[in-house]
């Protein structure tokens, strides 16, 4: 995960620049945006059985490596003269639904991690958020200073390369037995040429696994398990609109605010190395303390600080001190989000589901994603910077207030610990030592 995304965050800053650079055009920055994550988007939403059928590890390393190859195509390709427009935009679609698949795998992989360590499920999503942010800290700083001093193809270059390293960590390095498919509790039997397979629980034995239905079957199994969630289902909707408004902020504002202001793509890496180094901070203490706390207040006061605060700031233009801290407070903010909302979906999903949901719940959350660049570079070209920055700030401050007062959030805490199918406590959700029955009992909550 860290040398994926470390590739992904130096391409977020090479690949908008260059095109801006080479265009002049906001809004075909955000086009170029839109052809990446459309695709992402779409193809996540639809490999989610597949993930569940041959397992998170063997769709992993497959992805990465074709995301290795489009990705060292297009500086390539460049450098030869033969690389227009419209042929970056198939290489950057290649890429954008390689990569859907292949972060989802990943992230399927992280409660098999928590059950074999035996630690909390907020440990082990805080940990996962730290190399996330880790990864938000180190591709901007990365980018920044290898677009400043090689131009933008050193960062595509850069990314191709993570992208084949991540593919031979998983495919070669990771221990055997991890990452395979994982069958439904009481399945068993044989497919319609009656050949029955085996999975694996959560320690790597063996277990019958559920049979060869379709795929169509499977998909309709995840989308009723997720309509049956209202908790799942109001996250998705509130992080959807954040979602669009990030999208819209990293692809186009804040490089048009950097080339506006005469920054450049160092202020983006130092404004963004900042963020990333206080995110780091924050998914840190969260993993170490976020199981003792109240999630929904955590949740919501973290929303509070990064959110609407980084647009009205470069709305403001102040200066580049005042910046900083407000980023810093902001990535503090931010790095207690992703455990709770990746222990909470760890926890009401069976294992046997887990693609399938979260490839769905992922793609709708991310469906105004591939809008967000494409909307803000059109407003930016007709109404200006400042006034597309004070509308999205005030946009983030209402999704992210307003939905807490909906019935569902009481949910986040009552039912932490437990699993999905009996409600027993899990020996994920228990300190190590720890008998699981007093977790359960005990008020936890993940940030």
């Amino acid at each position: 995960m860290a040398i994926s995304l470390t590739g992904t965050r130096v391409s977020a800053i090479a690949l908008p620049w260059f095109v801006l650079a080479t265009t002049g055009s906001p809004t075909m920055t955000g086009v170029v945006a839109f052809v990446e994550l459309a695709p992402y988007v779409l193809v996540k939403a639809l490999t989610g059985p597949v993930i569940d059928r041959l397992g998170p590890r063997v769709v992993s390393w497959s992805t990465d490596a074709v995301s290795a190859v489009a990705a060292g195509l297009v500086p390539l390709l460049h450098g030869l003269g033969l690389l227009p427009f419209w042929l970056l935009l198939v290489m950057v679609a290649v890429i954008g639904a390689a990569r859907g698949p292949g972060d989802l795998a990943k992230e399927v992989m992280v409660p098999e991690a928590a059950d074999r360590a035996r630690v909390p499920m907020e440990r082990a999503t805080g940990l996962a958020g730290v190399t996330e942010r880790l990864a938000t800290t180190i591709g901007p700083m990365v980018g920044g200073g290898l677009v400043a001093l090689l131009g933008p193809m050193s960062g595509l270059a850069a990314n191709a390369v993570a992208f084949a390293l991540g593919s031979l960590v998983i495919a070669v390095a990771l221990p055997r037995g991890i990452g395979r498919a994982v069958a439904a509790p009481s399945a068993a039997g044989a497919d319609a040429t009656g050949a029955a397979s085996t999975g694996v629980d959560a320690t790597g034995g063996a277990v019958p696994a559920e049979p060869r239905v379709g795929y169509w079957r499977m998909f309709r199994e995840g989308f009723a398990f997720l309509r049956g969630e209202p908790l799942l289902l109001t996250i998705i909707v509130m992080i959807a609109v954040t979602n669009l408004l990030d999208a819209g902020y990293m692809t186009v504002l804040v490089p048009v605010w950097a080339q506006e202001t005469g920054g450049g793509p160092a202020a983006i890496g130092l404004i963004g190395s900042v963020w990333g180094i206080a995110a780091v901070a924050g998914s840190l203490i969260a993993a170490m303390v976020a199981h003792r706390l109240p999630r929904r207040a955590v949740f919501f006061v973290g929303f509070l600080l990064c959110g609407a605060p980084r647009f009205v700031v470069l709305a403001l233009d102040l200066p580049m001190g005042v910046m900083l801290a407000v980023f810093a407070v902001s990535g503090f903010g931010s790095g207690f989000l992703n455990p709770i909302l990746g222990a909470i979906q760890f926890e009401r999903v069976p294992r046997h589901l887990l693609g399938r949901v979260n490839a769905l719940g992922d793609s709708l959350a991310w469906a105004g994603i591939p809008l967000g660049g494409l909307l803000a570079g059109s407003a930016v070209a007709l109404v200006g910077l400042i006034p597309v920055l004070l509308v999205c700030g005030g946009l983030y401050f209402a999704t992210t207030t307003l939905s807490g007062l909906r019935p569902e959030w009481r949910e986040m805490d009552r039912l932490r610990g437990r699993t999905p199918a009996t409600g027993a406590a899990t020996h994920a959700g228990s300190e190590p030592g720890e008998p699981a029955d007093e977790m359960a009992a005990r008020p936890r909550a993940a940030a």
